[in-house]
């Protein structure tokens, strides 16, 4: 029998991918006009959902057979680092341009609405590591393709992507399957 309200919530019965998309919220015209941004801060605020999404993207971290966790700035972190921290293996951050100090891997990618450029510090790549790219949301896939592309730059092993979120009609999905077909991916809810 459950102790307390959260230890309730972290046994709700409820299907993962249920209970995130009853979580998230949706802003219209963010960041620019005609985008509408999913906002995962009602997930943040449940310590319950937020434990049950950790323990999913463990699952896929380990059927993966992922040595490190990657995650790509800024939302990204938020769930790819407890996730290292559960399974005992190093978390790398994949940040913007100009964010990093040291010698860098860095790709260019396109986004839903723009340009940018990602980077990952070198001496956090080890050659033949296997590593999981988590974010939060799968759009059009460009930001983890870069991330991608700069962990096997360092002679890093991409073996999965994990994703809170993807949004299907922007085919984020398609993209990283195609460039990527052998490699695992993983989002707990698709719209």
């Amino acid at each position: 029998m459950p102790k307390n309200n959260t230890e309730a919530k972290m046994l709700d019965p409820t299907p993962l991918d249920q209970s995130v998309a009853q979580s998230l919220r949706t802003v219209a015209d963010f960041p620019k006009p005609g985008i509408l941004f999913k906002d995962i801060g009602p997930i943040l605020a449940d310590p319950a959902l937020m434990n049950r999404i950790v323990r999913a993207l463990c699952f896929h971290a380990e059927e993966c057979g992922a040595g490190a966790l990657v995650g790509i700035e800024s939302r990204g972190f938020l769930f790819a680092v407890p996730a290292a921290l559960a399974l005992h293996v190093p978390f790398v951050p994949a940040r913007k341009k100009g964010k990093l100090p040291g010698a860098v891997l860095r790709a260019d990618y396109a986004l839903e609405y723009g340009h940018d450029t990602i980077e990952v510090q070198k001496d956090f790549v080890k050659p033949g590591q296997r590593y999981l790219i988590v974010d939060d949301v799968l759009a059009t896939g460009g930001t983890a393709q870069a991330v991608a592309k700069c962990i096997q730059q360092g002679g890093g092993q991409v073996v999965g992507f994990s994703f809170v979120l993807e949004l299907g009609f922007l085919k984020g999905h398609e993209v990283l399957a195609k460039a990527f077909p052998s490699t695992m991916l993983h989002s707990i809810l698709k719209i």
